[in-house]
């Protein structure tokens, strides 16, 4: 699931790289109700910056933490499972 902010720059990219890799998600656009991004900071733990991404229902990060987990092959674990 990608949570994102309307039509952001960082938004686009994210569904772009998330495409690239060919994974298929649902999008819930934060900017339509104020409060999921604060059941999203709960469920989380924390502030977060969009867009942000989970698997499953297991919190994995921004745009730049998925990157790097995609470069050292650990989010394809996270989406099989393995992790």
């Amino acid at each position: 699931v990608l949570y994102t902010r309307g039509h952001s720059l960082n938004s686009w990219r994210a569904k772009r790289f998330l495409r690239y890799l060919g994974y298929h998600f649902d999008v819930i656009d934060t900017g339509r109700d104020p409060n999921v991004l604060v059941e999203l900071s709960e469920a989380v733990q924390h502030k977060v910056s969009l867009p942000y991404i989970f698997v499953g229902e297991r919190p994995v990060g921004d745009l730049g933490v998925v990157r790097r987990l995609a470069r050292t092959g650990i989010l394809e674990h996270l989406v099989r499972g393995q992790l």
